[in-house]
Order: structure tokens, then C-alpha cells, then sequence
């Protein structure tokens, strides 16, 4: 079995390479390993002449999204261990390009392909003490000779659904690699449960990790004065993340007094450009935003990328993009700041978002007519904005606490060293 996985990296890889001719983020995913573990060489050779050499923890996430949920237990296990050395890895070119420069990491590269070589090279280079990835990370290679070589691995943030292939007929050779994991910390009791009875049971239930880090963003967001002003003195509805789909919902809004704040999920030129011609002069790129905001503009639209977990401050509440498509984006960061969320009908395998619903913090709405009684609903009595509001907020808070469960394992192995 070990072989045909192998055979389908190396397939994966050749596939990357065809599609590279057409596709800049398989560009990117390929020149980013180009003599990787080359620099990863030149990276561990400079630690290494230090008189007291540092031990290794190896964070590895997908992309972005993962790497905020990790972020938490990174920056606390920095916190309490600063003589450790944390390297950081990416799969995703979406993940590496934004936070290359990560200051709480001492090194931050492209992740190897998963063959049995690049890992046996990888692992003789950085020799980590310990490796934590981020929910859904399970590359085989990588896990077999963690365990063969005796290196505690930790799995965080993880969710577990009947339809993955590990609870299939033929999922039985990737499940005993879940056995072979030091802790699987899991979002939910369902997780916990389905692994248990598949008889992995190195598992906690710890919760998800994004709790505590969209509380910490809400406590210090980045002040954006321009957007600021154009928000004062009317409603705005934040649309995060979003999509054609989404933003047509906006459009079709017919309420005087509310303004957009628009951060599309692609924010190349021609998606902005696109944008901007839907609004027909009423939208305003914030690239382009300078002090004393045009009286009749009805949109901002963020052109610039990493802003929007900050952008919700602004907002009386949210809609949250993909929900048209394959799902819907991140729903708590506009929770945390206390913004009632909307988002389309495709949000049913999101913990959060259907928790939201059941607690009358978040409403899915499947059309425009929908879209506008809604936000009629929620603006029409301003105790009823504020209830719901607070719902948000004290499910974010109630939520927090996972990355304390997962810090209290690591510390214990971390003392080891």
C-alpha cells in the first residue's frame, strides 16, 4: 500500500507540473521546493553552530486557513519556550507567500514532497524533537518515519466525518497510521467518538483553537482610520470572503443609510476590476481611499490582503462568503466582534455555523428576497441588533480554551529537553 501512495505523490507531482504551465499558484507550489532541502541545509547548518544548540519543534499547516488555527498554540508555545528553534512549513503556496516572513517562527519553507527520500533528508536536517500539525495534514511518508524514528507527533484542530477515507473498506492501512500518533486533539465529541470506535484511541477532545485566536485579534485590532471614516454614521454589512454569489445579495439590498465593506475571497486585478464595474461609480477601491469619502459611495472594496479579521470592527454585521459555492469562509472572526453573520445554504459541515444558527447568532439566507428581510429583521429595533450581537460574543468566549488543552501536553514533553 505504501508503494501506491508513494507512486501517487510522485503522480501528484508530475500532474503539478502540467498544470504549471497554465496556473501561477502551481508555479508557485513548484519553484517554492525548487532545492529545498538545499536551503533547509544551509538553514540548520547556521543553528547548528550556535554553542548551545537549540531543540526543534516542527509546525506543519496546509495553507492559511490552518495556520491560523495553529497560530495560537505557536505563538504560545514561543511564550513559554523561547530557547526552542520553530520551524514552520507549508504545503500550500496561499500559506507560505503570506507568512514567509513570519516573526514567531525561526525558519518558515515549503514543505518537501511526501517521498520517502525528501522525508528520510528532511528529517536527518532538522531532527525536531516534536512535530504538531494542523487538522487535516496526513502525509503517510512523513507520519511512518516519525514513528519509526520515535518523534512524538501531535495532530490539532482536527475534525473527523464518516465519509473520509479513513472509515472506508480500504482506509485500514491509513487508520493504523492515526494509532501511531502521540495525541489527536479534536474539535468535537462526533470526532472523538468516531475514532474510538475505529480503535483510535489516543485522542482528546480539546476544541478548536480558532476560539482563541479570533478573541485575541478582536482584543488588538489594527486601527484602519480611512475605513473608519467611511463607515461613521451609517449601517455597514461586512461581507467577508466573498463571492459573485455573495456580492449579488448586496446589490440587490434596497436600504438607504448602508454601506459595504467588501473583501472578496481572489483579490487579483481583474476580480477588483469586475467589482468595480458591478457598483457603476458607487464603490470605491481602499487602495484608492482618501480622506473625505465621496457622499454617494455605497462600497468599499479591499484590493490589499490580510485585512479583513480587522475589518469586521467596523461592521454592524456580517455576510460571509461561499456559501453559494463548495462553503462557506471563516465565520467567527466577524462573531467575536460581535456581528450577527448571514451566509448561504452551503454551511452545513461547519461546526460553528450551525451552532451560531441554533443560538439565533447566524442566519442562512438562499435568496435576495431572504437577504433583505433579514437585515430588515436585524436593524429594524436596535435591543434586537444588540441581543443578537452579544449571542456572538459570549459564544466566542464560551468556545475559548483549546489551545490551554493542547500547551498542557506539550509542556510535558517539552520539559524532557
Amino acid at each position: 500500500m505504501r508503494l501506491i501512495y508513494t507512486f501517487s505523490v510522485y503522480l501528484y507531482t508530475g500532474i503539478s507540473m502540467l498544470v504549471s504551465l497554465f496556473s501561477a499558484k502551481a508555479r508557485l507550489w513548484l519553484r517554492g521546493r525548487q532545492g529545498i532541502l538545499t536551503h533547509m541545509e544551509q538553514a540548520a547548518w547556521q543553528m547548528a553552530k550556535e554553542q548551545d544548540p537549540k531543540p526543534v519543534i516542527w509546525f506543519h499547516c496546509a495553507s492559511l486557513g490552518e495556520f491560523e488555527q495553529g497560530r495560537p498554540v505557536i505563538e504560545q508555545f514561543r511564550k513559554d519556550f523561547p530557547n526552542w528553534c520553530i520551524l514552520l512549513t507549508f504545503f500550500s503556496p496561499s500559506g507560505y507567500e503570506v507568512r514567509k516572513e513570519y516573526a514567531q517562527a525561526d525558519h518558515v519553507f515549503y514543505l518537501p514532497v511526501d517521498t520517502p527520500a525528501n522525508v528520510s533528508s528532511f528529517l536527518n536536517i532538522w531532527k525536531p524533537a516534536m512535530a504538531v500539525f494542523v487538522k487535516y495534514e496526513f502525509w503517510f511518508n512523513y507520519l511512518h518515519a516519525l514513528q519509526q524514528r520515535q518523534i512524538p507527533l501531535y495532530f490539532v484542530s482536527s475534525v473527523f466525518r464518516p465519509g473520509q477515507h479513513f472509515f472506508k473498506w480500504y482506509g485500514g492501512w491509513s487508520l493504523r497510521h492515526l494509532r501511531s500518533v502521540t495525541r489527536i486533539f479534536v474539535q468535537d465529541a462526533y470526532s472523538a467518538r468516531l475514532l474510538s470506535d475505529h480503535g483510535v484511541l489516543n485522542v482528546s477532545q480539546s476544541g478548536d483553537t480558532r476560539f482563541d485566536r479570533v478573541f485575541t485579534l478582536m482584543q488588538s485590532p489594527v486601527q484602519f482610520p480611512l475605513v473608519k471614516e467611511f463607515s461613521e454614521g451609517h449601517r455597514v454589512i461586512v461581507a467577508g470572503s466573498s463571492w459573485p454569489a455573495d456580492e449579488a445579495l448586496l446589490e440587490s439590498l434596497t436600504l438607504d443609510n448602508v454601506r459595504f465593506i467588501i473583501a472578496p475571497h481572489e483579490v487579483h486585478n481583474e476580480r477588483v476590476r469586475n467589482l468595480m464595474q458591478r457598483w457603476k461609480g458607487k464603490a470605491i477601491r481602499f487602495s484608492e481611499l482618501k480622506e473625505g469619502v465621496p457622499a454617494d459611495a455605497k462600497a468599499l472594496v479591499i484590493d490589499t490582503i490580510g485585512m479583513l479579521s480587522s475589518l469586521y470592527q467596523y461592521g454592524d454585521m456580517a455576510l460571509i462568503g461561499g456559501g453559494f459555492g463548495k462553503g462557506i469562509h471563516n465565520t467567527l472572526e466577524a462573531a467575536t466582534f460581535g456581528l450577527p453573520v448571514l451566509f448561504g445554504p452551503n454551511y452545513e459541515k461547519f461546526t460553528e455555523a450551525r451552532e451560531l444558527i441554533a443560538l439565533g447568532g447566524a442566519f442562512c439566507v438562499r435568496s435576495p428576497e431572504e437577504f433583505q428581510n433579514r437585515v430588515n429583521y436585524l436593524l429594524a429595533y436596535e435591543d434586537r441588533l444588540k441581543e443578537v450581537s452579544e449571542t456572538c460574543r459570549q459564544y466566542v468566549i464560551g468556545q475559548k480554551g483549546a489551545t490551554q488543552v493542547i500547551m498542557d501536553e506539550l509542556r510535558l514533553k517539552a520539559a524532557d529537553y
